[in-house]
């Protein structure tokens, strides 16, 4: 049985895509299992701060490179920052199928095989067709574990060919608004929760979608107040 090819043969984008299709069958699964990993259902605005791993060639990244890098950045995430703290995303999915021509290396192999004849390989796996600026992974997490996410970004660098770099991203969490415009936005209750993500709410349209945001802005601050109030107790008194 032949090991795995080195990243080498598979890192350029040579050829057309070839996905998985009712024509290109017998493709063997993807290592990678899991996208997101850490405390994947943590509230939009839990983790501020957003941090990405992005790829600086036009290249093709193997599935066992992203698990890799994946548990990679999780272990050390998981170990320095606390396995609550943190919310990793895969950014790309590895559809192509990659392939690999078989040659027997046995005493009278020549008498057998056919050499340059009818090359077309057999799938052997599944890679990421990647571009220039394209985000490999991400991490949302508290602006005190920047320097952690960063570092394990850096530490998963390490299991891709090809480089990259780790950037901090001006964007609030994963919801693609900069973060200056996100508390603008939130004040004038355009800000929709939607869980991980949120929805930017139009200035315009009836007046009635005014009056319901106003409301629903209204009753947010009040569930706010109610729960500091729980916690810290009433604004005004005072401890004894």
């Amino acid at each position: 049985k032949m090991g795995r090819r080195p990243a080498r043969c598979y890192r350029y984008c040579k050829d057309k895509p070839w996905p998985k299709s009712r024509y290109n069958r017998g493709v063997p699964d993807a290592k990678l299992k899991m996208y997101e990993s850490g405390k994947k259902k943590a509230w939009y605005d839990e983790f501020p701060i957003c941090i990405h791993l992005v790829s600086e060639e036009k290249e093709q990244i193997s599935s066992e490179a992203l698990e890799a890098a994946r548990i990679q950045a999780n272990k050390y995430l998981g170990k320095f920052a606390g396995k609550e703290l943190f919310h990793l995303r895969v950014r790309v999915h590895p559809w192509h199928v990659i392939r690999i021509n078989k040659m027997l290396s046995c005493a009278g192999a020549d008498r057998l095989q056919t050499g340059m004849r009818h090359a077309f390989g057999k799938p052997c796996g599944k890679a990421a067709r990647v571009k220039i600026g394209q985000v490999l992974l991400s991490v949302r997490t508290k602006e005190a574990h920047v320097e952690k996410a960063v570092e394990a970004l850096r530490r998963a660098k390490f299991k891709f060919p090809g480089r990259q770099r780790v950037v901090v991203s001006h964007e609030f969490g994963f919801t693609g608004i900069h973060r200056k415009k996100f508390k603008e936005l939130d004040s004038e209750g355009l800000i929709q929760p939607q869980g991980v993500h949120v929805k930017q709410l139009s200035r315009h349209g009836p007046i009635s979608d005014v009056l319901e945001r106003l409301q629903r802005l209204q009753d947010q601050n009040e569930q706010f107040v109610q729960k500091s109030a729980l916690q810290y107790g009433p604004p005004n008194s005072k401890k004894k």
